[in-house]
């Protein structure tokens, strides 16, 4: 159907472009506010957010026979988030992308060792070329070595795990409890860490963090829509707008320039990516 796919793609582009805005605002508000204060506010909102689709779908819909996958599933989440927006606050935007692009390329690592599920050798090939890629990211060895980076390679693993833990669970679970129980734990998690790097937004900070909130629910529910009408094959390569998306972002508000051997290493990651979606 292709309006559908049309249709997909363009919610895939508006999508990624609200949450290179999200990036942006993330990387603005980390000049003045922890990190840990911006992940606070940013699961408040999601959790906010639910508060619809709960109404509509009744308290029925949280029933749960995982608990304790849910936990986890927060856990490493809730984590991950934590590495992305460090990332996002110290590294070049289509940079920090770039490395949570990285993500797909763990998932079949984990799958098959946690789920025993059986990998591929197109996976492989993606994995290998996918990793070229980050190597010229990271520039080991050399004077422009990114250390940062590595944080955010934790963080895609992290985020590889949780997406592996929906998958565990997805058999007895419905999408409301997937969704409600990781915006509620990592809320309450995240009330933790503000015990020590509590600190309160300034006036001029507070629109900012309703924006973040804001476009960061319309860029994931544009991406869900998008998933949900047109095949993920066929609009998956779309995603790789996030890194057009953050380079100008990044060119525009902080003058940031990207080195030729981060185009290659972003040339790698694209490509293995797009090898890996043609398989589906």
């Amino acid at each position: 159907m292709p309006n559908q796919v049309l249709q997909g793609a363009l919610l895939i582009l508006v999508g990624e472009a609200l949450l290179a805005i999200m990036g942006a605002i993330i990387k603005h508000l980390s000049q003045e506010l922890p990190t840990e204060l911006i992940v606070f506010y940013r699961n408040l909102f999601g959790l906010f957010m639910l508060a619809p689709l709960l109404y509509h779908n009744g308290l029925s819909s949280l029933k749960t026979h995982r608990i304790h996958l849910h936990l986890l599933r927060a856990a490493v989440g809730l984590t991950a988030m934590y590495g992305f927006f460090y990332v996002i606050a110290h590294m070049p935007l289509a940079e920090a992308f770039l490395v949570k692009l990285t993500t797909p390329f763990f998932l079949p690592i984990i799958a098959g060792i946690w789920l025993a599920e059986s990998i591929s050798r197109r996976n492989i090939v993606a994995i290998i070329i996918g990793f070229i890629g980050v190597v010229f990211i990271l520039k080991p060895g050399t004077e422009n070595f990114t250390p940062v980076a590595l944080i955010g390679l934790g963080a895609a693993f992290l985020a590889g795990a949780a997406k592996v833990c929906i998958r565990k669970m997805g058999n007895t679970e419905s999408s409301v409890s997937i969704v409600f129980y990781f915006a509620a734990i990592s809320s309450l998690l995240s009330v933790i860490p503000l015990f020590w790097a509590w600190q309160w937004p300034q006036a001029h900070h507070w629109p900012w963090i309703v924006l973040m909130g804001i476009v960061a629910t319309m860029g994931q529910l544009a991406l869900t829509r998008a998933y949900r009408i047109a095949n993920p094959g066929q609009i998956g390569p779309y995603v790789y707008s996030s890194v057009i998306y953050g380079a100008s972002l990044g060119w525009i508000v902080w003058g940031e320039t990207l080195l030729i051997s981060t185009l290659i290493g972003s040339a790698f990651i694209v490509i293995a990516g797009l090898w890996n979606i043609k398989r589906q």
